[in-house]
């Protein structure tokens, strides 16, 4: 039988550091996938972005980007803010959505992302890339195995310094959805979602003075989510710590399970059962993260599977965080609304 390898074209919305660092590598590492396009505000920055990074065109505004034939997708790494407007027009315009998270800066907009996506028939997927590690993924696997028994606790550790060139709008634009909850804690929720197989329910959080971020934007939190499987799960998130290291653990009736420099974009980092025979490594297979979620989301479009974090995925992750950073806002516990 004569194999038609499948094209894409992808158009990135945003000429982002998050694309440049990692995603055009992962979009050229999948068979039949080239950059197309890149969309900047700033013609000059899309310009030399796209001489860069050999990228055929460069337009300073969506509607341009959406009436290149060439564009087959998108890929949305713009600040918060903008990510509704654009996935949406994204949708109607027949291309597939990768957007980064936060999906949304509300669960409505959230969901009209998803219905316009599912109305259009494309693709949508929320780029939440833990998910894809090697790391969790054995985790996950060994809490659906039993290895610890019924899990009761989680942990995470994501408290971070975040590096200068990544600052800017993340930590004095509360209107384009800056802060550490919106940034790194829909990254927790989201992977904690994935390991446990469970949703969270409600949340209560505290947060102290910002030492980096200016305003009401918040740099650092610490929260605790409680899971409807019964899993209570204390959360660390910081732009301000240059030294803790990040991890993961998941603790149960029969055994612990811990991750070490597991948070990262990188594939690195150990997965430890702790049980009664002692310690053991489990073992894991490292590839690249941005890797695997491209593959996923290749072989959705193409009608096999699913992309590794759906919208709903993105929705939920949304809604928790917005959860946490009521609870944090009014010192009381807030549920997780989804609506």
């Amino acid at each position: 039988m004569e194999h038609h390898e499948h094209k894409l074209g992808w158009g990135l919305v945003g000429a982002s550091n998050i694309a440049r660092e990692w995603m055009i590598d992962a979009i050229r590492a999948q068979a039949g996938n080239d950059v197309a396009a890149v969309m900047s505000s700033d013609a000059a920055r899309g310009n030399a972005y796209a001489a860069t990074h050999r990228i055929p065109a460069a337009y300073d505004s969506l509607d341009a980007l959406l009436a290149d034939p060439a564009v087959d997708a998108v890929y949305i790494s713009t600040t918060n803010e903008l990510h509704a407007a654009q996935a949406i027009a994204a949708a109607k315009a027949g291309k597939h959505v990768l957007c980064e998270k936060p999906l949304a800066l509300s669960i409505p907009d959230a969901r009209a992302i998803i219905d316009a996506c599912r109305q259009a028939g494309v693709v949508l997927g929320t780029n939440h890339h833990l998910r894809n590690a090697a790391t969790h993924r054995a985790i996950r696997q060994a809490v659906l195995d039993g290895a610890i028994g019924k899990a009761l606790f989680a942990r995470v550790f994501h408290a971070v310094q975040l590096p200068a060139h990544l600052q800017g709008w993340r930590v004095n634009q509360p209107s384009a959805g800056a802060g550490v909850v919106l940034d790194i804690t829909v990254h927790d929720v989201d992977t904690l979602r994935f390991i446990l197989n469970a949703e969270p329910v409600d949340a209560v959080a505290m947060t102290p003075p910002s030492t980096l971020a200016s305003g009401t934007v918040e740099d650092g939190v610490m929260a605790v989510l409680r899971f409807d499987n019964g899993v209570i799960a204390q959360l660390h998130d910081a732009f301000t710590v240059p030294y803790a290291g990040t991890g993961i653990e998941i603790h149960g009736t029969a055994g612990s399970l811990i991750g070490r420099d597991v948070m990262t974009q990188r594939p690195v980092g150990e997965v430890i059962l702790r049980d009664a025979t002692g310690d053991r490594p489990i073992a894991v297979e490292q590839e690249n993260l941005y890797h695997r979620s491209l593959a996923a989301f290749n072989g959705a479009i193409q009608g096999r599977g699913a992309p590794a974090a759906s919208g709903e995925d993105g929705l939920r992750s949304l809604a928790a965080a917005w959860a946490v950073l009521e609870a944090a806002r009014t010192g009381q516990r807030t549920p997780v609304v989804l609506s």
